[in-house]
């Protein structure tokens, strides 16, 4: 029962607005003057209405919410439990005849559940005016102005919450929306002051100290316009996060005001995932997922933690990284059910023990080293911790009956030329052997995308450190694109992509279009409030961030792509992920070749590892094209017109260092 000493008062109010409807009824309907056999009625059957309408309302739970918190969805559960009351109660007083010969009038019922009605919405909502009212130091303006960007549920939410709380530090002024029907409206009291497209004059004529984006699902198009109309202002701009940044983090949207930053801009819009499929398996199992302290393994800890799984077993090499993801999961996620696991996803007999002790069923191999250039230095490391250690953990897979094995893979594996590519290229065919074999019960998928913003060692937190030391900002060469993602954005792919399924199936990610890397590079100098300055500018001012220009490192290739030459894609039921198709490679050939490759990396010979890699990639034993792999091979052509799975659309002039 949710009835305690801090909701009597609530029942006395309740108790007290009965009664007076109760008498109001009768003493409206009979014109201020009520006849004493109708008098009789009415104070007969008074106890009557109130034992059995706060019965009712206790039933119907109206002292389990909070007043001063009331929403339009316990008005609406006020008016239910209201009309409830009445109509049991006049059917008691009906079918009692307390009075011979003078029942219950309809008028007065009808009237009662008006009065009560009015009574019960008019007390809960005062009671909420009156707690949330303006205190004397909310008349006066506080903190910083701020014009909001949006009016909608979220711009809502913030208003109400800068208005509840002073020590925000901030005071809106203003609105502006996409919609010119809202003009002049007022939203908690704050008023729309014209469009979007009017944001110039807006930032004119009310000058703020800020400018809130407060729109989640709003595109990097309309975020760069925001930008460039406050930039062109000097108006700082600050957002709410995206809708992806809103899930994984708390429900406080003030707290989680922050700077514009470039992924804001990008134009990406947000990618919507199967809840359903993805949790039909994933919760209520017991999940692996290696390297689960780096970007991609840690994003999926946090999505994966959310559909409830049985246990998050987390594997990871690095005890700082691992100490990290658990703390996060235990304390800041109240996710209870972690197992750590300190130890090389590569090493067969740990991974062994860990498979016997937990026994996952689902398995994400997120684990690699993935910078470019380190690996092109260190070739064993290349072999030993991305290929050999995918095939050791696939054998402990089956070996131990997992129902699904899902590879995190890399856009560099589509005509490998680096060593980071080339080992990635050969754990997806890893994958496709193990699921085309018929005596394995385990479900390989592999999932190729790009870069990812914000990823430890990438070019943007690169960027930002030397653009905080005033520059220069080295970007590798006028030519170079990538393809970017969110991380929130690519992991929920990588697991809608587990849902889909198959066999030894490779998929891929839509990526958008590629991003010339001198636009990103220019973007976020001109967010940080500077001006970029190119090799070819004479002079930038003082407020210029120099741009440097230092030539592709070893391995880099100037223009990312999605697929190779011989492999081909077809659309899936979701729209951001493909399906790939190309010819087998031999499983027994794979198999001899990564024996004779483990035999190498052991002995230390590096010149003879990187030779094997490389001849393993460039000349495959592959098996016959099936029938599928020609079929897709008629839906490449398609898929390859649109402009962002082939060449850029326009001439290149930017580069990058990831």
């Amino acid at each position: 029962m949710p009835i305690n000493r801090h909701r009597l008062w609530n029942i006395f109010a309740d108790a007290t607005l009965i009664a007076l409807a109760w008498w109001l009824a009768f003493w409206l309907r009979f014109d201020h003057g009520v006849p004493k056999p109708y008098a009789r009625l009415m104070w007969e059957t008074l106890a009557i209405a109130l034992v059995i309408k706060l019965a009712v309302f206790i039933v119907c739970g109206f002292y389990n919410r909070w007043w001063r918190y009331v929403s339009t969805r316990d008005m609406w559960g006020a008016a239910r439990g209201v009309t409830a009351a009445c109509v049991v109660s006049d059917l008691v007083i009906l079918l009692a005849h307390p009075v011979k010969g003078f029942p219950l009038p309809r008028s007065v019922a009808v009237l009662d559940w008006l009065l009560l009605l009015a009574g019960v919405a008019g007390t809960r909502l005062i009671a909420r005016t009156l707690i949330e009212r303006p205190g004397a130091a909310s008349l006066v303006a506080r903190g910083k102005e701020v014009v909001i960007v949006g009016a909608g549920d979220a711009a809502q939410l913030v208003i109400r919450e800068m208005q509840r709380t002073p020590g925000l530090g901030y005071t809106p002024i203003g609105l502006v929306d996409d919609d010119p029907r809202k003009k002049n409206l007022r939203l908690h009291g704050v008023r729309v002051l014209g469009t979007t497209a009017q944001l110039a004059h807006v930032l004119r004529d009310n000058r703020p100290d800020e400018v809130l984006i407060a729109i989640p699902s709003a595109s990097g198009e309309d975020r760069r316009r925001v930008v460039e109309v406050a930039r062109e202002a000097r108006v700082p701009v600050k957002t709410l996060p995206g809708l992806y940044e809103l899930i994984s983090g708390d429900l406080n949207l003030t707290g989680q005001i922050r700077p514009v930053e470039v992924q804001d801009v990008l134009g990406r819009k947000p990618v919507e995932v199967d809840l359903g499929s993805i949790a039909s398996y994933v919760a209520g199992e017991t999940v692996l997922v290696t390297g689960a302290g780096g970007t991609i393994g840690g994003e999926l800890c946090r999505q994966i933690a959310r559909i409830a799984p049985t246990r998050l077993v987390l594997v990871e090499h690095s005890e700082a990284a691992l100490f990290d993801i658990e703390r996060e999961l235990l304390q800041d996620r109240d996710f209870s059910a972690v197992a750590t696991v300190l130890g090389d996803c590569g090493d067969r007999s740990k991974m062994s023990q860990v498979f016997e002790r937990y026994r996952p069923t689902v398995v994400f191999h997120a684990a690699a080293y993935k910078h470019v250039a380190l690996l092109e230095a260190n070739p064993l490391e290349a072999v030993r911790n991305n290929t050999l250690a995918t095939k050791r953990l696939a054998d402990v897979a089956v070996e131990y009956g997992a129902e699904r094995f899902v590879l995190v893979s890399t856009d560099k594996a589509a005509g490998p030329k680096n060593l980071l590519g080339q080992s990635k290229a050969v754990c997806e065919w890893i994958v496709e052997a193990y699921g085309n074999r018929e005596d394995v019960r385990t479900r390989f998928v592999a999932v190729r995308f790009g870069n990812v913003l914000n990823s430890s060692g990438s070019v943007i937190p690169i960027f930002r450190r030397q653009i905080e030391k005033g520059g220069p900002v080295t970007v590798t060469a006028p030519e170079m694109t990538r393809y970017f993602m969110t991380i929130p954005e690519a992991v929920s792919l990588v697991v809608q992509a587990g849902a889909i399924g198959g066999r030894g199936q490779v998929f891929v990610l839509d990526m958008g279009e590629p991003v010339r890397i001198l636009d990103l590079a220019c973007n976020m100098i001109r967010l940080s409030g500077k001006e970029p300055r190119l090799p070819s500018d004479t002079d930038g001012g003082t407020n210029a961030i120099p741009i440097k220009f230092i030539g592709s490192r070893p391995g880099e290739k100037l223009h990312e792509e999605l697929w190779g030459e011989h492999e081909a894609v077809g659309a899936t039921e979701h729209p951001k992920i493909l399906r790939l198709s190309r010819p087998p490679v031999d499983a027994e050939w794979l198999t001899e070749q990564l024996l004779e490759l483990e035999q190498l990396a052991d002995d230390g010979d590096t010149l003879e590892v990187v030779a094997k890699l490389g001849g393993i990639v460039r000349e495959p034993k592959r098996e016959a094209v099936p029938t599928v792999v020609a079929e897709a091979s008629e839906s490449r052509q398609e898929v390859d017109r649109s402009p962002r799975y082939g060449e850029p659309p326009w001439t290149p002039t930017g580069s990058s260092t990831d």
